[in-house]
């Protein structure tokens, strides 16, 4: 992934909520490459349904994000 499309992935991940911010500064120190795409498309999710996601509050979420998901959850 080039360093356009890292910026602006970071810049997706500064959120409306001060938790969901805390969570996604934590969690980019150690993505994966293979996990930006995802990532990308979670990011599309309005704050306060991501932010029940990411708290486990809900199960919104497609299928092949549940990796990705469990990864968010624990940090």
């Amino acid at each position: 992934m080039d360093s356009y499309s890292k910026n602006r992935l970071q810049w997706k991940c500064r959120r409306g909520l001060l938790e969901l911010d805390l969570v996604f500064q934590r969690f980019l120190l150690d993505v994966d490459e293979k996990d930006f795409e995802n990532l990308d498309r979670l990011l599309d999710t309005p704050d306060n349904d991501l932010w029940d996601i990411v708290c486990g509050r809900s199960e919104a979420y497609p299928p092949h994000m549940k990796e990705l998901v469990a990864r968010l959850r624990s940090s």
